[in-house]
């Protein structure tokens, strides 16, 4: 027998084998033979019929069926004899069968790629500097009060936007007339929010029911034109609005019994809430930066390191995201879920998800990271204080629910954020640049 094998791509090979007939001579006589012995022919017992039939009837069918088994059996013997390591589903290119003469054939499947790892340490990260500001802490203490107020008919709408409007809405053309076949559209208006229009909260002031105001606004978007270029429009859109009713929002008092209430009792003051709404925040920011670290320095080093990942993994992690995003989709109402799309925008993530798998596998391997089982046990000790359960079940416990492999990393970012350089900027200057980055 002779093979060679080819080298494709980092994640791909081609292995071509030649064998004499005789090498395969008794495998291909025996498959034949395992094969005649299911065909059955008027006027024979099954598995009884005479060679020189089954060849005028099937010719040499039984062979070139026969020869495919012998490759693929072949090939694995091949493989584990060679250390070829396929993963997937190898697939036979090329099959050259000439009965007594020689036997060919071509076998392309996929490996892990080996990947001597680089330039994940020393690198420079900017990450934003999150920090709570005075705003964050008054925009939770007013989310508080308004979430305990109260509502009151008013007559008229007062200087400040603490106000419920019940509207009728009418969407007017450039002659200051109702556009044709549009219908009035009744809606309610919560001044208080900081998403409602400027113009209306201008507009509305000191209005009472029954009388109307006006406002304007246009809405720019990018569409593709049918050049498939993109460009800018611009639709302006001018209302009336009825007022119809007229509530005033009523806030209450940040005394002790409301602090009380909004925290179950495990804060009384103004100052204990706003130490602790700051504390909250702070910890959300922190997660974020942090979030923000892990995603920089995967994106880093996965450009640093770019390779081609084997087809068959990324194909079944793609797989695993699409059906995830259906069942989520469906969830939320949507009954035609276009799966073409879903696959195409979720194929970047599969592809990154698998590269930096094998990424970090190769750096925990290269700086000796690991999970001790001593480890495991210290953990398991400390949770059986607080749980009451046994050491022995918490370590299985964790073993099943890859408790292990979730310390192995976070192992392994505490030591990437040690080994590298994180700076913290200016956070608008942060998301600027991202913005560039995209563009």
């Amino acid at each position: 027998m002779e093979f060679k094998v080819n080298d494709i791509s980092q994640s791909e090979r081609e292995v071509e084998v030649t064998l004499s007939y005789d090498e395969i001579r008794s495998e291909i006589e025996g498959e034949v033979k395992k094969e005649a012995s299911k065909i059955q022919v008027p006027g024979f017992r099954k598995g009884k019929v005479p060679k020189q039939i089954i060849k005028q009837r099937f010719g040499d069918t039984l062979e070139f069926e026969a020869s495919e088994k012998v490759a693929n059996s072949r090939f694995w013997q091949l493989a584990k004899e060679n250390n070829l390591r396929p993963i997937g589903q190898p697939v036979m290119t090329d099959l050259d069968f000439n009965i007594e003469k020689d036997f060919k054939f071509k076998v392309k499947y996929e490996v892990l790629p080996e990947i001597d790892v680089k330039d994940y340490t020393g690198q420079l990260i900017e990450v934003p500097d999150l920090n709570v500001k005075p705003e964050d802490v008054e925009k939770e203490i007013d989310n508080l009060l308004r979430s305990n107020s109260s509502q009151e008919e008013a007559d008229a709408i007062g200087d400040d936007d603490n106000f419920l409007l019940d509207v009728e809405l009418t969407r007017m053309d450039e002659s200051g007339q109702p556009v044709a076949n549009s219908k009035p559209e009744k809606m309610q208006i919560d001044l208080s929010n900081e998403n409602v229009h400027p113009d209306i909260k201008a507009n509305s002031r000191g209005k009472k029911v029954g009388e109307k105001f006006k406002f304007h606004f246009h809405d720019e978007r990018m569409v593709t034109n049918k050049e498939g270029q993109e460009e800018k429009v611009v639709e302006h859109f001018d209302y009336e609005v009825l007022i119809l009713g007229i509530k005033k929002i009523v806030l209450p008092e940040l005394n002790e019994d409301l602090i009380k209430k909004a925290t179950k009792d495990k804060l009384s003051t103004e100052a204990e809430l706003r130490t602790e709404i700051e504390k909250n925040i702070q910890n959300y920011y922190d997660q974020r930066a942090d979030e923000f670290t892990r995603n920089r320095l995967i994106s880093l080093i996965i450009t640093k390191n770019d390779f081609t990942p084997p087809s068959f993994m990324v194909a079944s992690i793609l797989d695993e995201m699409v059906k995830s995003e259906e069942e989520r989709l469906k969830k939320e109402g949507m009954k035609k879920v276009d799966t073409k799309y879903l696959r195409e925008y979720l194929h970047p993530s599969a592809l990154n998800e698998v590269k930096w798998f094998q990424l970090k596998t190769e750096i925990q391997k290269k700086e000796n990271l690991e999970v001790t089982d001593k480890e495991l046990e210290d953990l398991a000790a400390k949770d059986a204080e607080k749980t009451g359960l046994p050491v022995d079940k918490l370590i299985n416990y964790y073993k099943s629910s890859n408790q292990d492999e979730r310390m192995l990393d976070k192992k392994l970012f505490d030591f990437l954020k040690e080994n590298n350089e994180i700076k913290k900027v200016n956070p608008e200057k942060f998301s600027q640049k991202q913005k560039e980055e995209k563009e």
